[in-house]
């Protein structure tokens, strides 16, 4: 059976939740909006097969208690920063899906000395990066929306395991206020060296457009690799067939694609 503990780290003012699954290379995932730990599967199992795992819960998410202070994606990727001293992991793979996926971008933009790899799932590196209606439902988020959304999944977990439960609709204002924020990273992209996997669905909430301008940035698809791939990109593109953004954790080609990339050679070719 797989190593597993558990724990909260005093990071940042934030009681931080985090788990670790498995033994090995380390590797941080990082949930979604209105996510937690528990939305990481079965993805995180997978992975954790053949190293450790660390997934923690981002503030105002799971177990980790809201704090005076707003979402925002430059704080959160401080948290996890701090959550690695905190562990003594000195440098990790980080994985992040959606929202986590900018918390990871993030991460390795201002802490690039902890980051050995970023993959990056089902997200983009511009707010302008979302098909319009996507960004029409984060305009809508609020107490309305929280109402609706306590008949799914993701309130059970919210109100199973969150410090105060009466918070729910507290998280969908704090979401909306982060999520119509504006920003562009494509220079900080641009200026990234580290290997970076994009994972997106072929029906994802992100025009398949996006994700080449996104592998663009990062060096990729810029010309032939050469009979011998010497010329490719360190970083990857995977577009999963058959997959949607509300979908793609569940899907086996995940860790898959994930485990092929972390597990390949640092160097080109």
């Amino acid at each position: 059976m797989a190593e597993f503990a558990s724990g909260y780290a005093a990071v940042n003012s934030l009681d931080m939740y985090y788990e670790i699954h498995g033994g090995g290379s380390p590797l941080v995932m990082l949930h979604g909006g209105l996510g937690a730990t528990a939305t990481l599967q079965p993805a995180l199992q997978a992975l954790a097969q053949n190293r450790q795992v660390i997934a923690a819960d981002l503030q105002a998410h799971g177990r980790t208690a809201d704090i005076g202070r707003p979402l925002r994606y430059e704080l959160m990727a401080d948290d996890i920063s701090a959550l690695l001293r905190h562990l003594a992991i000195a440098r990790a793979d980080i994985m992040g899906y959606s929202l986590g996926a900018g918390v990871a971008v993030q991460t390795a933009i201002r802490h690039p000395g902890q980051v050995r790899k970023l993959v990056v799932v089902s997200a983009p590196f511009k707010r302008q990066g979302w098909f319009q209606e996507i960004l029409d439902a984060m305009a809508d988020l609020g107490p309305r929306t929280a109402e609706l959304l306590k008949q799914s999944p993701l309130y059970e977990n919210y109100s199973r395991i969150a410090p105060q439960a009466a918070d729910w609709p507290v998280l969908f204002v704090k979401l909306r206020e982060l999520l119509s924020q504006d920003y562009d990273w494509s220079d900080a992209v641009a200026a990234m060296a580290i290997p970076t996997l994009l994972v997106m669905a072929d029906a994802d909430s992100i025009p398949v457009a996006h994700a080449a301008e996104f592998f663009a940035l990062l060096g990729g698809g810029q010309r032939d690799a050469g009979w011998d791939g010497a010329l490719r990109s360190p970083s990857q593109l995977a577009i999963l067939p058959g997959t949607t953004h509300y979908n793609i954790l569940a899907s086996s080609a995940l860790p898959a694609a994930v485990a092929a990339f972390l597990d390949s050679s640092m160097s080109k070719g």
